[in-house]
């Protein structure tokens, strides 16, 4: 079963648990949880009940809207064995919908993200203190570091925040409680060329244009959305080099750009 088979069949499931069919009442019990079983059961209904309304708010997203009614329809029709559709007919249906609730998110939040990033890097590059590279990476100097600065094939150990033009986060080393350690030339374009500009014990604030990050790819299951100015404070903690020990200055220096 695919990725969207599950979300629609688990919608069907939620809304019917929480709702009266218009074919047939369909039991919801308004008792008070007495019982490990009842607890069980409804522990059950509300996990799925809240990855739905995760699901469908992404699929509302992009402007694709499906009739509630008819999914609680398609559940009950189930449960009684009288499915209108074959299991093929189905699958056909729900691979089309994929696809579209892909494209529509695509094209609508991509807008919407594409113009919101535009703007907020057109007002951040106006800051004192920014600077823009000629590739379109904003960055700002927090810290400035005194140790080596890393070259592309180095490996870098850093803790960093991201986030959304709104400012919302999706991403945090600092929340995960330890530095991510990473090799310099196998991430995002922004940060192969942000990290390169900052020394050990720096901390900068790069401002990283679509086209260096993500591109029109959604990531992270729609935290972040298509064509996404993405913002990062980054601290430089250590370089390695390639067999992982620390560099000495002369190597980061001779591998600099």
């Amino acid at each position: 079963m695919n990725r969207m088979i599950k979300p629609i069949a688990l919608s069907a499931l939620t809304l019917a648990l929480a709702a009266c069919s218009q074919q047939e009442q369909y039991p919801v019990s308004q008792d008070e949880l007495k019982t490990e079983e009842q607890k069980q059961a409804y522990a059950l209904g509300s996990s799925v009940g809240r990855f739905v309304g995760r699901n469908l708010d992404q699929q509302e997203e992009a402007d694709v809207m499906l009739d509630r009614n008819t999914v609680i329809a398609g559940f009950v029709d189930a449960v009684k064995g009288e499915v209108k559709l074959s299991e093929e007919e189905a699958e056909t249906l729900l691979n089309d919908l994929r696809s579209t609730v892909m494209e529509q998110r695509q094209n609508v939040l991509g807008s919407k993200a594409a113009e919101q990033g535009q703007a907020f890097q057109e007002e951040n590059a106006s800051k004192e203190g920014v600077t823009v590279t000629e590739s379109g990476l904003q960055y700002e100097v927090l810290e400035e570091g005194s140790g080596v600065s890393p070259a592309e094939t180095d490996t870098v150990e850093v803790h960093y925040e991201g986030t959304l033009v709104n400012g919302e986060v999706f991403d945090s080393s600092y929340e995960r409680g330890e530095p991510t350690v990473f090799p310099l030339n196998r991430v995002i374009p922004g940060w192969t060329e942000g990290l390169q500009l900052m020394s050990e014990g720096g901390k900068y604030r790069f401002v990283i244009p679509a086209e260096l990050a993500y591109g029109d790819r959604e990531v992270g299951g729609g935290q972040i959305p298509p064509n996404s100015t993405l913002i990062f404070t980054v601290e430089l903690l250590d370089v390695k080099n390639d067999e992982g020990n620390d560099a000495d200055a002369t190597a980061g220096s001779e591998n600099s750009n």
